[in-house]
Parts: C-alpha cells; structure tokens; sequence
C-alpha cells in the first residue's frame, strides 16, 4: 500500500502544479505557465444532474458547497477560493483542515451565502442537487455551475464529475484505481473479510443512525470485502433509524459509532452508558470502536475513504 500512497502523493503535487485555484494573482499566473497545453481542454461543456454547463477555460477560482465537494477538489490537489462549513462547526472538516489553510468561508452547507460567493468571482461552482437544487439558478448566473445527482454512496461518480468539471479526470482516475487497489489489499491482510459483519452506528441527536448499504461508509466496506449488517427499514436508504431501545439491533461483529457534535448532545453518552449498549457483542468482545465522525461519517471522498482504509487495517488487520 506505501508505494500507491506515494504514487498518488506524487499524482496530487502533479496536479497542483497544474491547476491552482485558490486564488491569488501569483498563483494564477503560475498555473498558466504550469498548464501549457493541458488547457486545449477547455472550454468544454460537463453534463450533469442539472443540465449541461460550459466551462469556458480552466478553473482558477473554484467554490465548493459541501463536504464531499472539498474533499474532492483537495484531493485532486486544487485549493478552492471558498467552501462551506458544517452545522456543527465553524471551521472545514479536522481531516481537510490543514490542507483547506486560508479557504475563505462562505456560508455553511444548508445554508450558503451567495454575496460571499459572488464577491469572490468564482469560475466555477461544485456541488450537489440533494443540497442546493434550490438554489442552482442564482448559483449558475455567478458562476458555471456543475452539480452531482446524489451523495453518499455514489461518491466515485461525483469524484468524476468535478475532476472533468476541473480538466483532471484522467487524474481521478488513476487516484481512484489506487484506492481500489489499496481496499483490495487490506481484505486480503484481513483474510476472510465477508465473515466480519460491520454494524456502523451514528449518534446525531434523535434516533441512532445504522448505516446500510447504500452509503459512503457501505461503499468503503464493500470495497474492502466487509459484510455490513442491514436491517427492515433501512433497503435502498443510507441509514435505517433505531432508538435506543432498539440499539441490540446492531449486531455486527464490529461496531463502528461516532457522533455528530458532542458526546453528550448528540445521545452517545447517554446510550454507552445505558444498560443494552452492554449487550452488543461487539462491545462484549472488545470490538466496538469509536471512529472520527468527520472521516466515517459527515466527510465523503477520496481522502475520507483512504483515512478509513487506513483505521480498518489498524483495527482488524492487526
């Protein structure tokens, strides 16, 4: 796994090299020259959940409106003008904090501010018509606007999409085969990864959050080859909801739980120390783990995923 970690290192810094969009005039001019003939791409028309959009040249100021949107365009090496926060923070998601350094805030995912957006003159908007379908025609007179169908589990596909919105798809590409690979690889260190049922579990304030297939986290599990346990309720949808009286439901080998915020808020606290947690047998095993919500959970992408790669070898190939 260390020499595709460092190959798509080294994709990443090419990529960066070729397309800088964070927005000082420095940099804009070093991605012109760094660009040379991979601009031939542009302009280019991208289909996509809301119609057809023409980028005419290579994006240089790009805005970003949720989650997997940043994690993407990180990803693939670009620094956005602007992105969104979350509810429950005022800052970017603690994996992509680092690389996010000096992104200008323009709002939060349910609620983004379009004076921000336009003030920074984007050339390009990203994001998702879950979210914003609403808003996608004040979105599109700012900026060209290109937005996926979904969210979750068909994380690969909008990887896709914003990389051939940004002229790298043939980068996205490769990134993405690394990672498969690199799933592949850790169900064999795990040996017989069907056998292991996964249930993952997310406190969020209300009903617990099981997660089904049909989610990122389930995507990344399939990858590897881990059984995630359904449950009625929950065919076709991201989670199926318990209480907390239904929490035995989570009968999985492994437990894997987070929450949205803080412990105590979000009904964790509440629920660990509760007389059924107890009864899980993951927990009567020692193998209920808790997780980094922002990776398993609220962050969807690229680099959420390798982080999960990375804390399912910790805990299951050791």
């Amino acid at each position: 796994m260390t020499m595709r970690v460092l190959r798509a290192a080294a994709l990443t810094l090419a990529a960066a090299l070729t397309v800088t969009a964070c927005g000082g005039s420095g940099e804009q001019e070093g991605s012109a020259q760094a660009s040379g003939s991979a601009d031939e791409a542009f302009p280019r028309t991208v289909e996509h959940a809301m119609g057809s959009t023409e980028i005419p040249e290579r994006p240089e100021r790009v805005v970003v409106l949720d989650t997997g949107e940043l994690d993407s365009v990180l990803s693939l090496g670009v620094t956005p003008a602007g992105a969104v926060t979350t509810a429950v923070s005022d800052g970017f998601l603690s994996y992509l904090a680092e690389d996010a350094a000096g992104v200008e805030v323009v709002g939060t995912i349910a609620e983004p501010d379009l004076e921000a957006i336009a003030a920074l003159q984007p050339d390009l908007i990203l994001s998702n018509e879950v979210r914003h379908e609403d808003i996608y025609p004040q979105l599109s007179q700012i900026a060209p606007t290109v937005f996926a169908a979904d969210l979750g589990d068909t994380w690969k596909e909008n990887f896709l999409l914003d990389a051939e919105a940004l002229g790298m798809e043939d980068v996205a590409a490769e990134l993405l085969a690394d990672y498969e690979a690199d799933a592949a690889e850790l169900g064999k260190a795990i040996g017989d990864p069907a056998a292991t049922t996964i249930s993952p579990l997310r406190f969020v304030g209300g009903p617990i959050r099981a997660y089904q297939p049909e989610s990122f986290i389930g995507t990344v599990l399939a990858d590897v080859g881990l059984d995630l346990v359904e449950l009625p309720g929950g065919a076709g949808a991201t989670f199926a909801e318990l209480s907390e009286e239904q929490v035995t439901q989570a009968t999985g080998d492994v437990v894997l739980y987070s929450s949205y915020g803080s412990a105590d808020e979000s009904g964790e606290a509440a629920v660990v120390a509760g007389p059924l947690w107890s009864r899980l047998p993951a927990v009567q095993n020692g193998r209920a783990y808790a997780v980094d919500d922002d990776v398993f959970y609220t962050g969807i992408g690229l680099k959420a995923a390798t982080l999960q790669l990375e804390r399912l070898e910790e805990l299951l190939a050791g």
